[in-house]
């Protein structure tokens, strides 16, 4: 399919529970206490006749504009798996048998009018109300599916995100018509790294040279309009001409799936402000941490977000570890020239993290305003991506690991940051794709009796909340064990894939092996 019928068919416009009067009305009205289960709807009928059904229907005195929606659409509460767990099962036992509740395959919608975009190949889901896979989510997945012996499905999922960086020339936040504006952390080369080492195929990971070039470039591409003198797109241009990367959605209007809280948060708003404050927001989304004190100018209020200012330390990690990657690739397929290209730009971005993001007096990594040029000082568990991708001096990864037993460490692992601000990626907050961030990384470095600390309080944790209460969450307060973790704009959801891939992982010793 030629691109521009690929844009076409998947435009928003032309989805109506995702824009237009129907979809202004449903999700400003409230209908739904979860934003996203409307864009999640499929019309029962053709949307059109739908849409005509609606204009007719709503002069009627009597009409119900939720009984309209029920009677119109299939909610996604209708397309959830529900499995007969055993009841005297262990957490073991109970994250093996999730696999089969979170697996989703290509029949899993059909209709073409859902927002979901198909995919050819098996995958596993998060789980709650993310009904759809999730980009950077699926890395920690998959070390659970690696250590369940499920390498079929890992190198499905993987198949997927090349089928998707096909289609959109990116990975989108997950596979959503209304997340195509932007994507997530790209942890796909960390993916294949990951399954390469279960592979018996000598230099496999060249098929995938292609599309994990394609990812590059949309990290890196030039926009013709810049956006300021130093900013283009997704990446931003230093003082001294050298490049470092920020999180970007293109789009400046509220998220479909968090419509009402978007609008809610900033109806006292210029129409203007407006804008810049939802590309922000939509921004941060991007970031994986929706939303963290680590985006906010006063270090606490969401209206005063401002990431398309900051360069992120774990974004440029990630994407230092995909130009060692390209690197290494090349030079498996024999291109030297390219491989030494790749090489360059690793070395360069590595020597850039180090000084930009390094803070000598605080010895600790932190995120970087390249506006104001200065440091973001919010201490948080993104300072361990350097050690999680091999990019710290040794020197430099002790220090940081006095910092974080000083500031994240607690009874339950690391919190997210050290600012309580009500928001889910803050205190007293953790999450299991930072709790693994944390342990690697200080294994890499031979830090071995903090990243014990780290795993030994992070499972008793996850042990006693499954002991309690029969399931895992996406994330878990670590300051008080007795307490269920908050925050955000939905509640907390159980599932859950990428804390079931940790938890199998550390039962595992994964963390000693990789």
């Amino acid at each position: 399919m030629p691109t521009g019928d690929r844009e076409m068919k998947y435009d928003k416009k032309n989805y109506i529970q995702l824009h237009g009067d129907l979809f202004q009305e449903v999700q400003g009205k409230g209908v739904f206490q979860d934003s996203k289960t409307f864009v999640d709807s499929i019309p029962k009928n053709n949307p059109e006749i739908v849409l005509e059904k609606f204009f007719f229907e709503r002069r009627k005195a009597s009409f119900n504009l939720k009984e309209f929606v029920l009677d119109n659409f299939i909610l996604p509460e209708e397309k959830q798996v529900e499995l007969n767990l055993p009841k005297n099962r262990s957490m073991s036992e109970h994250l093996q048998l999730l696999w089969e509740y979170l697996k989703r395959g290509p029949s899993s919608e059909t209709s073409g009018y859902s927002s979901l975009i198909p995919l050819k190949h098996e995958y596993i889901i998060p789980g709650g109300r993310f009904r759809e896979v999730y980009y950077w989510d699926s890395y920690f997945t998959m070390l659970g599916l690696v250590t369940s012996g499920e390498i079929g499905m890992v190198e499905n999922m993987i198949n997927n995100f090349a089928f998707l960086i096909e289609q959109f020339g990116f990975i989108p936040n997950g596979n959503r018509v209304y997340y195509l504006t932007r994507s997530q952390p790209p942890f796909y080369s960390l993916m294949l790294k990951l399954l390469s080492k279960y592979k018996k195929e000598k230099n496999w990971i060249t098929n995938y040279l292609t599309v994990l070039e394609k990812e590059y470039s949309y990290w890196m591409q030039h926009s013709e309009n810049k956006l300021s003198e130093n900013r283009v797109d997704k990446h931003v241009v230093l003082i001294k001409g050298n490049k470092l990367n920020r999180h970007y959605d293109s789009d400046n209007i509220p998220r479909e799936e968090s419509y009402s809280e978007d609008v809610l948060t900033y109806s006292g708003a210029s129409e203007e402000l407006k804008k810049t404050i939802y590309q922000n927001i939509r921004s941060a989304a991007e970031t994986g941490w929706d939303f963290s004190s680590r985006w906010f100018s006063d270090f606490k209020t969401l209206s005063t977000v401002y990431v398309e200012e900051i360069a992120q330390i774990d974004l440029n990690c990630l994407l230092c570890h995909l130009e060692e990657t390209l690197s290494e690739i090349y030079s498996l397929s024999g291109n030297e020239i390219k491989s030494a290209e790749y090489r360059n730009l690793y070395n360069t971005r590595r020597s850039l993290i180090n000084e930009i993001f390094w803070n000598i007096e605080e010895e600790f990594y932190f995120d970087y305003n390249f506006v104001s040029n200065e440091h973001i000082k919010v201490y948080s568990a993104a300072a361990l991506y350097p050690l999680f991708l091999n990019i710290a001096e040794k020197e430099i990864a002790e220090k940081v690991s006095r910092n974080v037993e000083k500031y994240l460490l607690r009874d339950g692992g690391i919190v997210t940051s050290t600012n309580n601000t009500g928001q889910q990626w803050d205190s007293p907050n953790g999450w299991p794709p930072l709790q693994w961030v944390a342990i690697k990384g200080l294994r890499n470095y031979g830090l071995h009796e903090l990243a014990d600390k780290i795993k030994t309080r992070w499972h008793k944790l996850n042990e006693r909340v499954f002991m309690e209460t029969g399931k895992m969450f996406e994330k878990y307060n670590v300051e008080n064990p007795n307490i269920h973790s908050g925050g955000g704009e939905y509640p907390l959801q159980d599932g859950f894939g990428w804390t079931n891939g940790v938890a199998l992982a550390l039962l595992r010793d994964l963390d000693h092996t990789l």
